[in-house]
C-alpha cells in the first residue's frame, strides 16, 4: 500500500491537553503520523497525570517528538489550557484533546481552514468538530459555514452561546490578547462557557465545518474514560423528563442572555 504524502503545516502548532489517557495520545499521534500530517511543533500539556501516564509520556516524546508541558499537581482545564498555549510559539495553533482521532478527510479540508484563517484576518476561530448542528449559520466557502450569534431571546436555541468550543478547532495563537485567557478553578464545563461568553462579548467571528463528524471521531474506553462527567438525567428520554428538560433549556437560555448583557455592560470588548 503506497504511503500518503506528507502534508506539512507550517506555522501551526499542535496542542493537545492530557490528563491520564497516555494511550488514547498515543493513539492521536499515530493517527497524524499515518496521516502523513507534520506539523511546525506538537505542544502537549498534562495536568497532573498519574506518574505511570507520565512515564508513558516520557516514552512517546522520543517516538514522535513534542514538547511536554507539566505541572506537580491537578489545577484544572483553565489552568492546562493556559499552560498550554503559553507554550505556542506559531501563529497557529491547532488545539485536539488526547481522545479524538482525526480522518481521513481531515487533511484537505484543514488546509481550507487554515487558509480561511491565513486570509480572512476578521476570522479567530475555524471549528472541525461538534455534538450538534450550530443553529444560525450563514455560508462561508470550501464546506465551512460562519457561525451567526443571534442575541435576541426569541433565537432560542441555546446552542447559540457556543461558537466557541473546546472540540478541535483552528485558532491564531494571540487568541488570549482578544479574549482573555482561561478561566482557573472551575468545572470544565463553566470553564468553556465563560469562554463562549468573553468570545461573543468581544467580537469573535469563527467558522464550521458543517460536515462536522466528517473529520475527527471522539474515542473513550473503558480503560481511559471522558473527564468529562455530564448529568445523567438530561439523556434520558422519559416523557417526563423531556418536558423538564424543555423547561430547563428555556431557563438556561434566559440566564446565558442575562451573563451575556451583564458581561457587555460591565466589561469592555478588548482592543
Amino acid at each position: 500500500m503506497q504511503k500518503p504524502s506528507k502534508h506539512y503545516f507550517h506555522a501551526v502548532t499542535l496542542l493537545i491537553t492530557h490528563y491520564n489517557r497516555s494511550n488514547s495520545l498515543e493513539r492521536l499521534l499515530k493517527s497524524f503520523q499515518e496521516l502523513a500530517c507534520v506539523f511546525e511543533d506538537i505542544v502537549v500539556s498534562d495536568d497532573g497525570s498519574k506518574p505511570e501516564h507520565l512515564n508513558a509520556l516520557q516514552q512517546l516524546q522520543s517516538q514522535y517528538a513534542f514538547r511536554l508541558v507539566t505541572t506537580p499537581e491537578n489545577k484544572g482545564l483553565g489552568h492546562n489550557m493556559n499552560k498550554g498555549q503559553d507554550a505556542v510559539n506559531t501563529p497557529y495553533t491547532l488545539y485536539v484533546q488526547e481522545d479524538f482521532v482525526p480522518k481521513e478527510t481531515f487533511p484537505t479540508h484543514f488546509k481550507d481552514g487554515l487558509k480561511i484563517l491565513q486570509q480572512q484576518k476578521d476570522i479567530d476561530l475555524v471549528r472541525f468538530y461538534a455534538y450538534f448542528r450550530y443553529p444560525y449559520l450563514k455560508t462561508f466557502e470550501k464546506g465551512f459555514s460562519e457561525m451567526v450569534f443571534k442575541g435576541q431571546p426569541w433565537f432560542s436555541n441555546h446552542l447559540k452561546f457556543y461558537q466557541y468550543s473546546d472540540h478541535p478547532h483552528l485558532r491564531r495563537s494571540n487568541f488570549f490578547e482578544k479574549f482573555g485567557r482561561y478561566v482557573e478553578g472551575k468545572k470544565g464545563d463553566l470553564t468553556e462557557f465563560k469562554m463562549c461568553l468573553s468570545f461573543i462579548r468581544n467580537g469573535g467571528k469563527g467558522v464550521y465545518f458543517e460536515e462536522y463528524s466528517s473529520l475527527f471521531e471522539q474515542k473513550n474506553s473503558p480503560q481511559e474514560p471522558s473527564t468529562m462527567q455530564r448529568v445523567s438525567w438530561r439523556q434520558q428520554q422519559v416523557p417526563l423528563v423531556l418536558f423538564l428538560r424543555w423547561w430547563y433549556l428555556k431557563c438556561r437560555i434566559l440566564k446565558n442572555d442575562l451573563a451575556l448583557a451583564l458581561a457587555l455592560k460591565f466589561c469592555q470588548p478588548k482592543q
